[in-house]
């Protein structure tokens, strides 16, 4: 069974980033939640599973693009704090750090193993995507409204809906390591050295 101290261990630089400790404590309780939830057994399992069953993921890895869409938000929105001279809304960085870590933590129900060395879809997962089972996780754990709207809205569910700032953020960086994956499959990506 995954404990907290694991979880904690796996995204240690981006909890260091968080100067609220209670916040900091619920990302990573909700977190360990989901790997109970999932039945997942070990670290080494979670760093196993592909970041998506939608396109070919090239080995990209669910615990690698979760740092990645953490790191990615939080530059956006450091980017805005330390280069507007007037800021519009307020821009809560804990949020940020708490949100990207948890944005698809319903994957960890949403995927399982399918006994010959890959992954498929759950039953969980054909009852509900990840950004609905993970924000009923995060709400019955005690997460903020504004933690649950991150989790919700952070995919295509939340098209059209209010969101907060961290949302965006989010929501941008993970469509920044979805997207690529997706054009490349389907030979749309341009790269340099390719016609």
């Amino acid at each position: 069974m995954i404990i907290t101290d694991e979880i904690r261990g796996v995204f240690a630089a981006q909890i260091a980033k968080m100067e609220n400790s209670a916040l900091a404590d619920l990302t990573v309780e909700i977190f360990t939640k989901g790997c109970e939830r999932g039945g997942w057994e070990t670290v080494e399992e979670l760093k196993k599973i592909p970041f998506t069953l939608l396109t070919d993921c090239h080995g990209v890895t669910f615990i690698e693009h979760v740092i990645a869409v953490t790191d990615g938000a939080y530059a956006l929105a450091k980017a805005q704090l330390d280069t507007y001279a007037t800021v519009p809304y307020p821009i809560d960085l804990d949020r940020v750090l708490a949100g990207g870590i948890l944005h698809d933590v319903g994957k960890l129900m949403e995927i399982e193993r399918d006994g010959n060395g890959g992954y498929r879809k759950s039953r969980a997962g054909h009852c509900a995507r990840h950004p609905i089972s993970g924000a009923i996780l995060a709400a019955e754990c005690g997460a903020s409204d504004e933690i649950v709207n991150t989790i919700a809205c952070h995919a295509k569910e939340g098209d059209g809906r209010s969101q907060v700032v961290e949302t965006v953020f989010i929501h941008q960086a993970d469509f920044a390591t979805f997207n690529p994956l997706v054009m490349k499959a389907a030979g749309k990506l341009i790269v340099r050295g390719q016609v």
